[in-house]
């Protein structure tokens, strides 16, 4: 998710939740945000330390988007949002679903 040279915006929840994932700690529940306006090169939705395409890690690219992670998240997940690891990423998906790191994912145009 975090890519070199690819600009985002985190609020500090957000923040506190980026670094429990890249240091592999507990997930926070407190509800942040993540703006990702230029889009992403994409991600495994499989496995949320995947640093690049492969034929079964379920890399999805979304172009602009905000996300929306914590209890928030968790939360709106089960109003329905896909929960699949091959979404359409034109639609709102959950990413990294079934893991202490998933997350909202909402495409803005």
């Amino acid at each position: 998710m975090f890519q070199a040279g690819v600009p985002m915006c985190l609020d500090p929840n957000a923040m506190e939740w980026a670094h429990a994932w890249m240091t592999h700690g507990p997930a926070t529940d407190k509800t942040g945000f993540i703006y990702m306006l230029a889009g992403d090169t994409g991600a495994s939705n499989t496995d949320p330390w995947a640093t690049a395409k492969t034929a079964d890690n379920h890399w999805v690219e979304t172009g602009s988007h905000v996300m929306i992670v914590g209890a928030a998240a968790k939360t709106m997940a089960r109003a329905g949002y896909q929960k699949t690891v091959d979404p359409d990423p034109t639609k709102p998906y959950l990413m990294w679903p079934s893991s202490p790191y998933e997350h909202l994912m909402i495409p803005v145009k």
